[in-house]
């Protein structure tokens, strides 16, 4: 008797946390809408404000001002969108459009995103590319938001001077893989899996040294996972991050079943 009220408390409470997760994600998946829409308007009329698209603003403190408005809230438009990103994953609503993409294409327009930010802190970003590697059927918007998390992150947390080097190959048994490597200021091994929550830094220092919302990570490692694909991560403190998104071998142009092609191709030609 006792033994079967016990199964039905831990059936309850499994019930309770299972609605109370649901009940977060479609909260932090509306807020995120109604979030976004005044966004919207303060960075446009900030960054109409900071151009002077409609005459001279007269004081170029006031345009210092506009534009400051305009970085900080595409800034916080950034976190929200991962926020609510995040929130559609864990809802089960994030669905993906898949076609075949040529890896190469992608980590050019990955790269000319945050190729900027890499120049200003003198660090070297470089590209290794398999030639043999064939398009890969995945949805080209969310394997492109996970790559330049990771190179973003690479950039902000490698001193000046320092290096990123970003791969595309397979393994020896034919497994598509993207790698993101720097020599920056690495993770300690017992605080990877603190990094790897939402919100979640490191180092509690690393919010005041470093922006951001501790949403990169995570958010990536879903991404990838939702495309049947594995996340893993490398690092010591002081000696630099390796992090590799491994794809499923028959997620090749070369291994997907026929039907599977026919359905990339209907996705890409609505």
């Amino acid at each position: 008797m006792k033994g079967q009220e016990g199964v039905q408390r831990l059936r309850i409470a499994t019930d309770q946390a299972v609605m109370a997760s649901r009940a977060k994600s479609e909260f932090l998946a509306n807020m995120s809408h109604e979030l976004r829409t005044p966004l919207n308007s303060i960075i446009g009329f900030s960054e109409m404000i900071a151009h002077e698209r409609l005459g001279e603003v007269g004081n170029e403190k006031y345009v210092e001002y506009a534009k400051d408005i305009h970085g900080s809230g595409s800034h916080l438009l950034q976190i929200i969108n991962d926020i609510l990103d995040l929130s559609k994953v864990e809802a089960g609503k994030l669905e993906l459009r898949e076609e075949h993409v040529d890896v190469g294409h992608m980590m050019d327009a990955c790269l000319s995103i945050v190729r900027e930010r890499a120049q200003e802190k003198h660090i070297s970003v470089e590209t290794r590319i398999d030639s043999g590697l064939p398009p890969l059927l995945v949805d080209e918007l969310r394997v492109r938001q996970a790559l330049i998390n990771l190179v973003g992150n690479a950039i902000k947390f490698t001193p000046d001077g320092g290096s990123v080097i970003v791969e595309a190959a397979q393994s020896e048994s034919q497994q598509p893989y993207l790698r993101v490597i720097d020599n920056g200021i690495g993770i300690a091994p017992e605080d990877i899996e603190k990094a790897m929550e939402p919100f979640g830094q490191a180092d509690g220092a690393l919010n005041r040294r470093y922006e951001g919302s501790g949403l990169g990570l995570p958010l990536t490692k879903a991404l990838i996972e939702l495309h049947d694909g594995s996340f893993e991560i490398d690092s010591d403190e002081g000696c630099g991050t390796t992090v590799t998104l491994t794809f499923p071998r028959e997620r090749r142009q070369s291994d997907t079943p026929q039907s599977a092609q026919q359905a990339a191709t209907l996705v890409a030609a609505e």
